[in-house]
């Protein structure tokens, strides 16, 4: 059988590359060689904070190439009506069976989007798969933002596009918040009117005085931490709407403050799934927008490391260290 090479989480906090079977498309399903994976939020809350997509926990060692999810390759064998051999698609698998750190992953063809046309760099399209997600989240329940001041909590991929999406959508003021300097300068790129360091006291101050002590009429929270989880609800005005997107970063409870909740009347929600999308049109959306320079993610990528090296890419993610916003896996 032939053989790749493939990291594997083989317990907390703890990835290792190699040598491993390449999978068999299943009926429906495309066999990928990648080339370029990107490492997210939520995979650094799998990898360190054992978080799991099942209610079950983490079983160790996980399968090679998890968790994994973001990535860019050439369909090298096909049995779905989807996707030709020779086609260089964007993957998009299912938490559950993501396998993008890996030089081969076999994924249902409907998880995989066909790159558009571009002449830029191919980690530029790579961008759409983070992007797509929040394309899908803000579709799921549209909120009118005109004239309106927002919060983004968090300015990791996620929280830059989510920034990006709701100045599109006619946001008045986007604030947003992240314990990195790094990523606090480069989120004016992406549409913050205001950079504030995640610390609870100073956004409160900073919220409190942009929006005359009322809160913000729109909050996302794009980290899922505990931290940022129970401050949601003071920062927000009465009747406000907040979306919960952040990979919570652990399978314990989170207390919360339901009482706050109930009396200011708030609307929250929370969405998952984007690869599950019929046609994929949140993927589809967000690699139009990139080929089609609507947005530049340029300044977004930070590190490239090769597959061999993902226990210190994961690390550089996780730690933030040399200022590292999207951290690349090459393949």
């Amino acid at each position: 059988m032939e053989k790749m090479q493939a990291a594997r989480l083989v317990g907390p906090g703890k990835m290792v590359c190699e040598q491993a079977s390449v999978p068999e498309p299943q009926d429906g399903e495309v066999l990928v060689r990648s080339e370029l994976a990107a490492i997210c939020g939520s995979d650094l809350h799998v990898v360190y904070a054992g978080s799991s997509p099942t209610p079950e926990p983490l079983q160790y060692p996980c399968p090679h190439g998890y968790p994994g999810h973001e990535g860019l390759g050439t369909v090298v064998a096909s049995k779905s009506p989807l996707h030709k051999v020779g086609a260089r698609v964007l993957t998009c698998p299912i938490a559950t069976t993501s396998a993008t750190f890996g030089e081969y992953q076999a994924l249902p063809g409907a998880q995989c989007v066909p790159l558009p046309a571009y002449q830029g760099p191919a980690e530029h399209l790579l961008m759409a798969q983070q992007m797509g997600t929040t394309i899908f989240a803000l579709r799921q329940h549209p909120v009118d933002v005109v004239g309106k001041t927002v919060l983004v909590m968090g300015q990791g991929s996620a929280g830059n596009f989510f920034a990006y999406n709701l100045k599109r959508a006619g946001a008045a003021q986007v604030i947003v918040s992240d314990l990195s300097e790094a990523r606090l300068a480069a989120s004016k790129i992406f549409g913050a009117d205001l950079a504030v360091k995640a610390d609870p006291d100073t956004v409160k101050q900073a919220v409190g005085d942009l929006t005359g002590g009322e809160g913000v009429d729109y909050l996302v929270e794009a980290v899922g931490s505990r931290t940022s989880l129970l401050q949601t609800v003071d920062l927000m005005k009465p009747g406000a709407t907040m979306l919960y997107f952040g990979l919570p970063d652990g399978n314990e409870p989170v207390p919360w403050n339901f009482n706050a909740f109930f009396r200011k009347r708030l609307t929250a929600y929370s969405t998952y799934g984007a690869q599950l999308e019929a046609d994929t049109v949140s993927f589809k959306l967000a690699l139009n927008l990139i080929a089609g320079r609507q947005i530049d993610v340029t300044s977004m990528i930070s590190h490239r490391l090769p597959l061999q090296q993902i226990d210190k890419a994961l690390r550089l993610a996780y730690d933030r260290s040399e200022n590292a916003l999207k951290v690349l896996i090459t393949i």
